[in-house]
């Protein structure tokens, strides 16, 4: 037996040992209330719930005008063979012409939230600066495989809105989702080595936490934006192993913000379970006579893997089998049938 086979042995042998092998079974699905709240500086901050697996994101999407796009993501998560850890990870698509990708980890220590100032800071490399709204700022520098830079702030902002408690429970376990920034206006400046950029544009920003693996409770999660305030549909919807639909999105109309919860998913006209990812048109019916929300997803602008955040070999293999494979992201751009462009991400295991 070589080498190589060995190590896969040894870490199948303490994926068994330490459970996190994902199964999949019917759950049940138990909704937060749907009255909508604004929300808090209690929101934004970290929920760390004592549990191993516990992990949580800050997600950005930010399109600008001149065409590029940068995608951020925050996180503590654990993972298998590493332990507890703060992943920093930005994907830069279309930075004149071409696509940059960094992931960073460190020790969870590193991560220090000031509720007083409604910010969050990496070791003074990673800022999320102010309540999330007009105002806020968000900072992501890195050396690695080049120099990276991001330094954007919220000139104007939709509000955000949370479904009362903003946590679904999901059989034994639990899911936090805060839409924080359905839409807002953004200027600043981006940087790959010594090129940089001056920008402007729109983004969208939530934030998710769950208290084990994000695979032992989603098969896959879509992530959505429209390019204009109104009409206007932002969130993330996401589907359980057996396909319940659960998450929200915020819909913006000629009546004002509401919430908007998942009553369906179909894809190409047939009922979408999340076993893979979708082909062609999706289509969203919601709850409480919301339109329903259409957008082809057969086009891809980038398909971005989870393992750039995870560092080293044994624990890239250990992770995607505690996953139940690799994890990937794929994101686009489509007409919405609500007249608008819908900018979106798809996340799940590799078919």
């Amino acid at each position: 037996m070589d080498f190589t086979l060995k190590k896969m042995h040894i870490i199948a042998g303490l994926c068994l040992v330490l459970g996190i092998c994902s199964t999949a079974f019917a759950v049940d699905v138990k909704s937060p209330e749907s009255t909508p709240r604004s929300p808090t500086v209690s929101d934004f901050m970290p929920h760390d719930k004592g549990v191993k697996g516990f992990n949580e994101t800050w997600s950005y999407q930010f399109i600008f005008d001149n065409g590029t796009r940068a995608f951020v993501n925050y996180s503590t998560l654990y993972i298998p063979a590493s332990g507890k850890k703060v992943a920093c990870d930005i994907s830069f698509w279309n930075f004149k012409g071409k696509t940059y990708t960094v992931g960073r980890q460190y020790p969870p220590e590193r991560l220090v939230a000031d509720k007083s100032k409604a910010t969050i800071d990496i070791k003074g490399e990673y800022k999320m600066e102010n309540m999330p709204g007009k105002g806020h700022h968000v900072l992501f520098t890195a050396d690695k495989n080049g120099k990276f830079l991001l330094d954007v702030t919220f000139e104007s902002s939709v509000a955000g809105k949370i479904p009362g408690n903003g946590v679904w429970t999901i059989g034994k376990e639990q899911f936090g989702e805060y839409v924080l920034i359905p839409y807002g206006r953004v200027s600043g400046k981006i940087a790959y080595n010594e090129d940089t950029l001056t920008v402007k544009g729109y983004a969208y920003m939530d934030q998710t936490w769950q208290t084990t693996q994000a695979t032992d409770i989603a098969s896959r999660s879509i992530n959505f934006s429209t390019h204009t305030s109104a009409p206007m549909y932002a969130g993330r919807i996401s589907l359980t192993e057996d396909g319940k639909p659960f998450g929200y999105a915020i819909y913006n109309s000629a009546e004002g913000l509401k919430i908007a919860m998942p009553e369906s998913i179909q894809d190409d006209g047939a009922g979408y379970t999340g076993k893979k990812f979708p082909k062609k048109n999706l289509a969203i019916t919601w709850k409480n006579g919301i339109p329903e929300l259409q957008f082809n997803v057969e086009k891809k602008l980038q398909k971005a893997s989870l393992l750039d955040k995870v560092d080293g070999w044994v624990a890239k293999q250990a992770f995607k089998m505690a996953a139940g494979g690799e994890i990937l992201f794929y994101r686009g751009r489509s007409d919405g049938s609500h007249g608008k462009k819908v900018d979106w991400a798809i996340t799940g295991v590799k078919d």
